[in-house]
């Protein structure tokens, strides 16, 4: 039987590049309105079975990374609880589509609104997993709050402590409920960042929030590894999601992922395929270990 040769697709042309025509957003952003379309995999990823009958919990699934996740997962066959900012009537038509997109794959999809910036939410949300699906074997660190400013000055103490309390408390509220639950085989993801290793100076608290998940990552690695867990990072560069045309210029928007050895930002679709790969058995191996995904900008 002769197999059906499919060309290899040159990686600087695979998706838009910019100059993007998208403008301003509010908020945190909103997927339906992002200009081009960002591309979470609901054509361009093909599952494989790799996560048949697990269950995972993904912060910050309603769009970005996380929805990509979330539907990649589900095209491997898990169960997706997700968490998702409340009061926000965007971040709600978000996390609606994220949950139709994995229903419509045969896979149940369960958004909790709430805030990770409490620990008593981080709780809750793994009793739901547990209590919904009856296990939990997978959870993915990813919501994340940003904005750029110029002067150090503006920085002020309540914003600086939202992007702390959002980024690193939540991933470490979330571990600590996560872990007495999850069998051996279990994994725990987190979404670090380039800007752990290059930290652009208009983002130094961002950009410190993901030095300190680099920190915690591995730290975790030893202390889960008792307990047959392995827990890893991912430290995309641009990727082209509703968080950028909502907290960064509308200049530094049309030009997003330009200076990537691509010449273009990523899009959700190849940071969730990685995502996939650590949180499957093929990854077992693999523990304490920052995957770097920027287009060729990640210093190691």
């Amino acid at each position: 039987m002769t197999a059906t040769l499919v060309e290899p697709r040159d990686p600087r042309e695979r998706f838009a590049k910019p100059p993007f025509p998208q403008g301003k957003q509010a908020g945190s952003g909103s997927s339906n309105q992002l200009d081009p379309p960002a591309d979470y995999g609901e054509s361009t990823y093909q599952g494989h079975d790799r996560l048949t009958g697990r269950s995972a919990l993904i912060t910050g699934a309603d769009s970005g990374i996380g929805r990509a996740v979330a539907l990649c997962f589900a095209k491997e066959g898990a169960d997706i609880l997700f968490s998702f900012l409340d009061g926000d009537r965007d971040e709600q038509k978000d996390a609606d589509e994220t949950v139709r997109l994995v229903r419509n794959i045969g896979r149940k999809a369960i958004a909790i609104a709430g805030d990770i910036r409490q620990k008593s939410f981080c709780t809750k949300l793994v009793q739901e997993t547990v209590s919904k699906f009856g296990r939990l074997d997978i959870l993915v660190n990813n919501a994340a709050f940003q904005q750029t400013y110029k002067e150090l000055a503006d920085i002020s103490e309540e914003e600086f402590d939202r992007t702390y309390r959002t980024n690193v408390y939540g991933t470490f509220f979330l571990t600590q409920a996560a872990l007495p639950v999850m069998k051996p085989g279990g994994v725990i993801l987190n979404s670090c960042s380039i800007e752990s290793f290059v930290p652009k100076d208009e983002l130094a608290p961002y950009a410190s929030t993901k030095a300190a998940l680099v920190s915690l990552t591995k730290s975790f690695s030893k202390l889960c590894m008792e307990h047959g867990v392995r827990v890893n990072g991912v430290a995309p560069g641009p990727v082209w999601t509703p968080l950028i045309p909502a907290t960064m210029p509308v200049e530094e928007v049309r030009t997003f992922g330009e200076n990537t050895l691509m010449k273009r930002p990523a899009q959700p679709v190849e940071q969730a395929a990685i995502f996939v790969f650590l949180a499957s058995d093929d990854a077992s191996y693999i523990t304490g270990e920052i995957y770097g995904a920027s287009g060729g900008k990640t210093p190691f």
